[in-house]
């Protein structure tokens, strides 16, 4: 009879089961995380250890036993027709080698051949499987527990890099692929500025809003949210003559219409693969999405078939992640900062230091009720890491290094700037000063004016804008152009050139159309393309002014939210006041001539392009510019008016579209030899 467990191990092993469990539920069931990444590893490994070196430990409900989570309710659970096991993880080089030195052992039947690996970047997305009968796409789902899955196949049609129907004469009878769908990081980023504006929680990553966006019931909801997907499996019928490794699989995937993701390698060996990992330890943070690792899979197939799986993971594949981006500092202030809207935003100050390739001094901290969670004291130890690679937050305080004299920090009750009152609306996350007067938002209002997709006044940065404001020359956007060269020449880091350059791009911005200044003024909810709709149906303030709901909401685009907001901003006296100055001072209130056509005649008059991919040396905003300078007009989507499509590297759906609709496609070199006049 085997001996008793170890009464510590069982007690800790318990303990552990329901923390793992419990942050499983909190991921995969209600789409809401309680626990880092790097911590649930560490809970896991010590968990598998204990079971290794006890396997009476062992239960049925523990996490080492269990694929994922299980589906959840409000979706209709679906059997996949081959179970998507997850992979085991290494953490360094070293646990890499050892798991290469197992796999040697499970070939030694197969010593005369090589093990070459594939090497692709994992994705931090969420995990789909896609049926294909008959070349058409019939069924989407969630990995679920790895056996069934979540049916969200309405959802995952909005994904416009999976295809419908596949690219191939003669598809086989069944296709199964395996993908990732993922949110791109500036994508995320909007989408939680987004829902900041609205007041609602924000997402704590970009697998967390892609999870949650797949579980929307409203698929306008899923297209609205730009969701992208790299295809990486591909399972076909046994009597298809398929391909024979990983990498003519991810060839096969290609040329079936999937995005498969580009930066991907052959390597020999496991210093191979080593060197794949610590090349892109580095590059990753390049990329415009998530990465949190490097996935490893033996090229052949008949070499995977002769490894087999374990229980839970196949052998021949494992997932070699990053160390997780997170440092503690120790916080120096809390400051309170204003937005151009008024909101009043808490910022943690803390001693520099070193995340994702930058250093990093400064996070915000969103509002009040983050900050009453986190429980700020002054001096505070904090965990700082970058949410989805890019923004600095604070995770966590560490209360057990906490001085006993420290004090609760937290937000003011009058404005830092102008000393207001502060106001918070019932069923509202945002604190906000509503002093129309207050140097901060005049500020703020003043930056967003002169930017480069607004009114584009060249030479007007925000130092300079603060002399103004602070030395109370400049008290609303009007007062902008009643200034004078000689004033500006005498101001700080100012000389009569730069004051002269000045002038002459303050009195350029005058030639603005009249939609560019409905965006510069920074009305809430109206961005640059809703600007464009809503100057389109009304051609003057005039006409805007005197808009009611009802015109406003039949108006593509514009909903309840935006009609409001344009209707409260425009009865405001004071901004009623702001437009009869900019009135009187000869600025563009109304239209003059065509949205989408340049000053005159030019070499691309009548013509519509489309922009895709990433181009060589133009950002799209520039490519975007000079297409409009020259006559011509850029939309988002490709129809049968488009006259061209300029494509650069990594082009998508568009450039596929395009094809099929035999319309020119060019590169960034065809779009210059264009310009030319």
């Amino acid at each position: 009879m085997p001996a008793l467990p170890d009464a510590a191990a069982l007690a800790r092993a318990g303990e552990l089961r329901q923390l793992l469990n419990q942050a499983a539920h909190a991921y995969y069931v209600l789409d809401a995380p309680e626990m880092e990444d790097a911590v649930y590893d560490r809970l896991y490994r010590e968990l598998l250890e204990l079971e290794q070196g006890d396997p009476q430990l062992i239960t049925p409900d523990s996490p080492t036993q269990r694929v994922g989570g299980a589906p959840a309710a409000g979706f209709s659970s679906v059997e996949h027709r081959i179970g998507l096991l997850s992979l085991d993880n290494a953490f360094n080089p070293e646990e890499l080698q050892a798991w290469d030195e197992r796999l040697a052992r499970q070939l030694e039947d197969s010593e005369e051949q090589s093990r070459e690996f594939v090497c692709e970047l994992k994705i931090d997305g969420n995990a789909l499987a896609l049926s294909y009968q008959d070349g058409l796409l019939v069924r989407a789902a969630t990995r679920g527990d790895g056996r069934r899955g979540e049916e969200i196949t309405t959802n995952v049609r909005t994904i416009q890099s999976v295809p419908l129907r596949l690219r191939l004469e003669k598809p086989p009878a069944w296709v199964e692929v395996r993908g990732e769908a993922f949110i791109p990081d500036d994508t995320f980023a909007a989408i939680n500025t987004e829902r900041e504006s609205r007041g609602e929680a924000l997402f704590a990553n970009p697998r967390n809003a892609c999870a949650g966006t797949l579980r929307q019931l409203d698929p306008k909801v899923v297209a609205s949210r730009r969701l992208d997907f790299f295809a990486y499996t591909l399972h076909l019928p046994a009597e298809v003559n398929g391909p024979a490794s990983q990498w003519e699989s991810l060839q096969w995937l290609e040329s079936a219409g999937f995005r498969v993701n580009p930066h991907r390698e052959r390597a020999s060996g496991a210093a191979g693969v080593i060197d794949f990992y610590q090349r892109w330890e580095e590059e990753r943070h390049q990329l415009p999405y998530a990465t949190d690792g490097v996935v490893v899979k033996l090229d052949s197939l008949e070499q995977q078939q002769l490894a087999g799986f374990t229980q839970k993971a196949p052998r021949w594949a494992i997932a070699l992640k990053y160390a997780a981006e997170e440092a503690p500092s120790r916080l120096l202030r809390l400051v309170a900062q204003v937005g151009r809207t008024g909101k009043v935003t808490p910022v943690a100050e803390f001693e520099p230091i070193p995340l994702a390739g930058t250093s990093v001094s400064r996070a915000t901290l969103h509002n009040a009720d983050r900050l009453l969670e986190l429980d700020l004291h002054t001096g505070d130890t904090v965990v700082v890491r970058k949410a989805g690679e890019i923004i600095p937050e604070v995770v966590r305080v560490l209360s057990e290094l906490r001085s006993a004299d420290a004090t609760r920090l937290e937000l003011p009750r009058h404005c830092p700037e102008c000393g207001s009152l502060l106001v918070r609306e019932a069923g509202e996350a945002a604190t906000r000063c509503v002093n129309s007067s207050c140097p901060a938002i005049l500020r703020g209002a003043l930056r967003h004016w002169v930017s480069r997709d607004a009114m584009d006044v060249d030479g007007l940065g925000g130092k300079l804008i603060e002399q103004l404001v602070d030395r109370g020359l400049v008290g609303s956007i009007a007062d902008l152009y009643r200034l004078d060269a000689a004033l500006l020449a005498s101001l700080e880091r100012m000389g009569e050139q730069s004051a002269t350059n000045l002038m002459r791009a303050l009195e350029a911005s005058r030639q603005r159309p009249w939609h560019r200044l409905l965006y510069a003024l920074g009305i809430h909810h109206v961005g640059s393309v809703n600007a464009k709709t809503l100057a389109a149906a009304f051609p003057s303030w005039t006409t805007l002014q005197d808009a009611d709901e009802e015109g406003l909401n039949g108006l593509y685009g514009i909903g309840p939210e935006i009609s409001q907001s344009l209707q409260q901003w425009c009865s405001t006296s004071a901004n009623q006041e702001l437009m009869a100055q900019l009135t009187d001072l000869n600025l563009p209130l109304e239209t003059i001539e065509d949205l989408n056509s340049s000053d005159g005649p030019g070499p691309l008059s009548g013509k519509t392009f489309v922009l895709t991919g990433t181009l060589p040396t133009l950002s799209r905003h520039e490519a975007q510019g000079l297409i409009e300078a020259a006559g011509g007009k850029v939309t988002s989507s490709v129809s049968k008016k488009t006259s061209c499509v300029v494509a650069g590297a990594e082009a998508g759906s568009k450039l596929e579209k395009a094809t099929k609709l035999g319309i020119r496609v060019i590169d960034e070199a065809g779009l210059q030899q264009l310009l030319k006049p």
